[in-house]
């Protein structure tokens, strides 16, 4: 571990070195690029720093032993070396968390895709419930959301909603959502008072920069039409809804909530990036990982991770067996208390994982 500490202060100091240089300075890619990886690593090698030093008061603290010293004195020393014992194996800890490796989409937008699965309209209203609960938690975190595309249907649902939310961090905290969500409950439309079951998919996917995958303009198809609105009807005579296809890997991305068509087109793009972006990073993990491993679930869209029990007031995610009696809370957006429990059930598998290695 610690040959692996002293690697990564090393590199801090030739990244410092790097961006003291003209040539860095003046390539706005590589300041961001050396900018962004020094921030990145800055936490650990601070607390390796703070270790070292521990470590050689603790050295000097236990030397005085060797004094000659009177009862008092040997008892304060004997306080500051037990601090400091303390203190070290706190920051040891902690070193061994910061070498986790952290996942490079972390810091990335989000790109929401959920759609209404098992159960017709009942399916529909659902993946409204989700859009209204993720937009309430990005509001709650400071965080903007806006709509790309929708497929909305009469009774206030949406058979498929397409939506960013940008903030710092957004993916770090967002992605354990991809999967199947469930939801038990009795409709309104339900004379008799049954619980019905229904489901909707969620795909959570990180913004992809254009430097991080290329997409040639002669490998999309573009297509304009009118847009629409809920039950078909025209909402706009003008070609300003869009549809591109990504011809090598037959992704499709239709956008139509802007009036202009240059504005849907970017829309469009931004989640054309990100699905390709997604469909390369999952064939990498299938070649040389197979699948990625963690507590909290494969990640897998059809994957069910979790149940929303409103007769019961209750919320359980099957990946880590948690169980919520605050449905009404987390539908309103406090998600916190959910998204806090994977997000340390899978640092502890990291760690567990690294700590075998």
């Amino acid at each position: 571990m610690f040959d692996r500490l002293q690697s990564v202060e090393d590199r801090y100091e030739k990244l410092n070195e790097l961006l003291s240089d003209p040539q860095i300075i003046n390539d706005t890619r590589k300041l961001r690029e050396y900018s962004k990886e020094q921030a990145n690593i800055q936490d650990t090698v601070l607390t390796y720093r703070q270790y070292k030093e521990a470590r050689e008061q603790l050295q000097d603290a236990k030397a005085m032993f060797d004094d000659k010293l009177d009862a008092e004195m040997r008892e304060m020393v004997k306080e500051e070396v037990s601090g400091l014992e303390a203190q070290i194996e706190e920051l040891e800890a902690r070193m061994k968390f910061l070498l986790i490796p952290k996942d490079p989409n972390d810091d990335k937008n989000v790109i929401f895709e959920i759609r209404g699965a098992a159960g017709g309209d009942e399916a529909a209203l659902f993946a409204g419930n989700l859009y209204r609960m993720y937009s309430r938690y990005a509001e709650a975190q400071g965080w903007k959301t806006e709509v790309i595309d929708a497929n909305p249907t009469g009774l206030g649902g949406y058979k498929e909603i397409i939506f960013m939310i940008n903030g710092t961090g957004a993916f770090s905290k967002l992605k354990f959502e991809n999967g199947a969500h469930r939801v038990q409950r009795v409709p309104e439309t339900e004379s008799g008072g049954r619980i019905h079951t229904s489901t909707a998919t969620v795909a959570c996917l990180p913004e992809a920069e254009e430097l991080e995958v290329e997409i040639l303009d002669k490998d999309i198809r573009f297509d304009a039409f009118a847009s629409t609105g809920a039950g078909g009807q025209s909402v706009n005579t003008t070609m300003s809804a869009v549809r591109l296809t990504h011809i090598p890997t037959g992704i499709v991305v239709s956008c139509q909530d802007e009036k202009s068509q240059h504005k849907n087109k970017d829309k469009a793009m931004k989640v054309l990036r990100a699905r390709v972006y997604d469909k390369f990073q999952q064939e990498a993990q299938a070649e040389y990982d197979q699948v990625r491993k963690s507590a909290v679930g494969t990640g897998d869209r059809s994957e069910r991770i979790r149940t929303y029990n409103f007769p019961q007031n209750r919320v359980t995610d099957h990946r880590i067996g948690l169980t919520i009696q605050k449905l009404d809370q987390i539908l309103e957006g406090k998600l916190d208390e959910v998204i806090d429990a994977l997000i340390l059930e899978d640092q502890s598998k990291k760690l567990e994982s690294a700590s075998n290695e």
